[in-house]
């Protein structure tokens, strides 16, 4: 769950410290005040683009800290496989900072990407704004709905299905490769049988082209190597050479040495490099006496290194490169060679792997069929509960001509929100106000499988009062009691139901407009209540009718907990 959120310098925020409680948090405030902002604040720390937007004026970087703690074995192993380690509390530290020019995400202060901070935080919360109950109007969101709903019975088929369908799609690749008529088989065949037969007959050898390019430099600089080496010799060994002027300094030293024996350790190194310049002397003749520089074989060695520079342009620069040319030629021969059995071989593959692949993408739509009557049942119910007395709900399925990792369905759902009404696809019933529940009941639904602890409602209350707007909140507590649910809302009756209740309220300071958030104990619950109940003026009747609100929502609570 999100245990802290921390906010500073985002749009009229400077600084908000908002500590959330388990259940329904609720977060009300005057329009305009910044109930918004904080959601924007969250969706900047999950990585959303954009966040520059926020950035308030005079430079100062926005930032946002979430706070999760995290249990449960199979969060910690989704986390895990994404390298994200909870402390020994489960504690997992999400931050994002936004200055002009650049973004910088952690996690457990790693700087990651944005696009991991985005698949670890899909793991932790989800947010559903005006934009998420839109997305109700496109059908394949509803598969993702059904998918969602059935998951855990769809798994070990859907594992089955991505693994037929990839042995398909490479049996179909390989089968492609069987496209020709005769010409082209004969013609290919003719001009791999060239390239082999160059690449097998070059005679190539590891390691051949670094060793002859180092030998073609020696002998072309055959006479500038030489007279190096001859001069190197004259001015170690001539007369008035470094080996000749270092003996008579070292004779110099010995003599001096025998009146002072502080000269010992030098003389010993003018011995010792007397000694090293006699070797290096040595070492220069016997090199410039084994030097040979043989036109002949510079010139065998240039048309040898001419053939291999041709066959690097046309097969790769390396050795190993060109091998593995020379093997796949051999192997695309072998299948031009016998390219009837083996079309013949390959089309029989590709029909074994496609009949497999059709059986899982089948199994696949019968569970999502037997499912979707649960599914639609289920949020036919959780809709009669939000006032919709007289709702109809039901999945229409659709068949892709060939399957995908996916199977072959596409599904709609289809709803009836009036008695005597043919059932329609979303986007011809249901208003904006209708689509916000609709939603809403859906992840009633969802709540049982839905792993992600945190939920986020921003406008859930969209065009709902009276009765509509205290089933909503019912609902909502219902989410509440199995996830920690955030709802930003401007209706009496969702607040009355908050366990945790923060007021969000917008002033000036220093010729300044700021927002701040203020966790309300019960009596300033009320207060805000009755705000919310009574509009510009909030009498005493307003206050109690605010307080026998709180005392119901409590009652309520009490007897379905």
């Amino acid at each position: 769950m999100l245990l802290n959120l921390h906010v500073k310098n985002v749009a009229l925020i400077d600084e908000a410290d908002v500590s959330l409680g388990e259940g329904l948090n609720v977060l009300t405030g005057e329009t305009g005040a910044g109930k918004s902002i904080l959601i924007d604040a969250v969706n900047l720390a999950l990585g959303a683009r954009g966040g520059r937007s926020l950035l308030r004026e005079g430079g100062a970087p926005a930032s946002a800290e979430l706070l999760f703690q995290v249990s449960g074995r199979e969060k910690l192993e989704a986390l895990k496989e994404l390298e994200v380690f909870p402390d020994e509390e489960g504690m997992v530290l999400i931050s994002r900072r936004v200055s002009q020019g650049k973004s910088v995400c952690r996690i457990n202060d790693e700087t990651v990407t944005a696009a991991r901070l985005r698949a670890v935080t899909a793991l932790l919360i989800d947010i559903h704004g005006q934009h998420e109950h839109q997305s109700l109007l496109h059908k394949e969101k509803h598969l993702e709905i059904l998918d969602a709903y059935c998951r855990y019975r769809e798994e070990p088929v859907r594992r089955e299905l991505v693994r037929a369908y990839g042995a398909y799609a490479a049996a179909k690749k390989e089968l492609s490769s069987y496209e020709l008529d005769e010409d082209e088989r004969k013609r290919e065949l003719s001009f791999l049988e060239y390239e082999i037969s160059e690449l097998s007959g070059a005679g190539l050898k590891p390691g051949e082209i670094p060793e002859l390019e180092g030998r073609r430099r020696r002998l072309a600089n055959g006479q500038r190597i030489a007279s190096a080496v001859g001069k190197a010799e004259a001015l170690l060994s001539g007369g008035q050479g470094a080996g000749e002027l270092l003996g008579r300094a070292a004779r110099e030293l010995s003599e001096a040495a025998a009146f002072d024996e502080g000269l010992s350790p030098i003389l010993s190194q003018a011995t010792d490099a007397e000694a090293l310049l006699e070797d290096l002397g040595r070492a220069l003749r016997d090199y410039g006496q084994e030097l040979s520089f043989d036109q002949g074989e510079l010139s065998r060695i240039e048309n040898r290194l001419d053939v291999l520079h041709g066959l690097q342009a046309k097969y790769g620069e390396t050795y190993e490169e060109m091998m593995e040319t020379l093997k796949a030629g051999e192997k695309r021969r072998e299948i031009l060679l016998s390219f009837d059995e083996g079309k013949r071989k390959a089309r029989e593959a590709c029909e074994a792997a496609k009949t497999e692949a059709w059986a899982w993408a089948d199994k696949l739509s019968a569970i999502r069929k037997e499912e979707a009557l649960h599914l639609t049942e289920a949020i036919r119910a959780a809709l009669v509960d939000l006032n919709f007395m007289e709702v109809q709900v039901s999945m229409e399925f659709s068949r892709k001509e060939e399957p995908g990792e996916n199977g072959f369905d596409e599904a709609e759902l289809l709803i009836s929100t009036n008695p005597g009404e043919a059932l329609k696809p979303l986007a011809q019933v249901a208003s904006g106000g209708e689509l916000s529940r609709i939603m809403l009941a859906v992840k009633a639904v969802l709540a049982d499988t839905d792993e992600i602890d945190t939920l986020i409602f921003d406008e859930i209350d969209a065009g709902i009062s009276g009765r509509t707007a205290q089933k909503v909140a019912e609902k909502l507590n219902v989410i509440g009691r199995s996830h920690q649910v955030i709802c930003i809302t401007h209706l009496p009756q969702i607040a009355a139901m908050a366990d945790c209740h923060y007021k969000i309220e917008k002033s000036v300071k220093e010729g300044r407009t700021i927002t701040t958030v203020e966790s309300l104990d019960e009596k300033a619950q009320t207060e805000e209540l009755a705000r919310l109940l009574g509009g510009a003026a909030i009498t005493g009747a307003v206050r109690q009718n605010a307080a026998e609100m709180k005392r119901l929502a409590s009652e309520y609570k009490k007897d379905r907990g």
